[in-house]
């Protein structure tokens, strides 16, 4: 059976995601939830930062435009935030591209815009 990458503090930030669900329900922008999720973290004292910025490197240079992910909590899991009809391949590789560039084993993304909650995990296989 494969390992399940930080199980407890995963499960604890989907828990955060469905409050916030569960009280906002569906159609706000994302900067709503975004702050509704920040009020959860400081609640709970989640350490996370809010729009950290990654560099991309390239060859031996530093490229001049960065990432920036929602949040990062406990300084080891991307949290990426969208209100959109579904997930496609260019969510999953915004997230794929944050893990690589910030070396980070898992990522999740959660889409606020529909009736339930919609979260999925993605892990940097590449590690």
């Amino acid at each position: 059976m494969k390992e399940y990458i930080f199980k407890e503090k995963s499960y604890k930030i989907v828990g955060i995601l469905f409050e916030v669900h569960k009280n906002l329900g569906k159609g706000f922008s994302e900067i709503v939830y975004k702050d509704a999720i920040e009020y959860e973290f400081q609640e709970q004292h989640i350490p996370y930062e809010r729009e950290k910025e990654f560099a991309v490197n390239y060859k031996n240079t530093t490229l001049k435009h960065k990432f920036y992910a929602d949040f990062v909590v406990d300084d080891k899991i991307i949290l990426e935030i969208k209100t959109v009809d579904c997930f496609n391949n260019s969510h999953l590789n915004q997230c794929l591209n944050y893990l690589k560039v910030s070396n980070y084993k898992l990522a999740i993304l959660a889409n606020f815009n529909l009736t339930s909650l919609e979260y999925k995990r993605i892990i940097n296989s590449k590690k």
